[in-house]
């Protein structure tokens, strides 16, 4: 795990921020910032994480979830799709 400073410019795409199950459940939906709103989703690691990107961390102007530019980075781990034996 990474802060947000640490992140190489370019590279802001490659990461995610952890957040608890409590932490989404206290966000998800909420709005971060005018017409923006937090969408929590779990990544590809086993067991899953719950995340939210870079530019939602970065835009958060709303003052009851500042604490989101606190949480630490972790690489994206895309999660696997499914595969549909019937469409392949």
């Amino acid at each position: 795990m990474i802060a947000r400073n640490e992140i190489p410019l370019g590279q802001e795409s490659q990461f995610v921020a952890l957040i608890t199950t409590q932490q989404k459940d206290e966000i998800s939906g909420k709005m971060y910032a005018p017409d923006s709103y937090f969408n929590p989703v779990e990544d590809g690691n086993d067991p899953s994480n719950w995340v939210i990107s870079v530019e939602e961390v970065d835009q958060t102007v709303n003052e009851d979830f500042l604490w989101v530019k606190d949480l630490p980075m972790i690489p994206w781990v895309p999660p696997v799709s499914p595969i549909d034996e019937n469409n392949p």
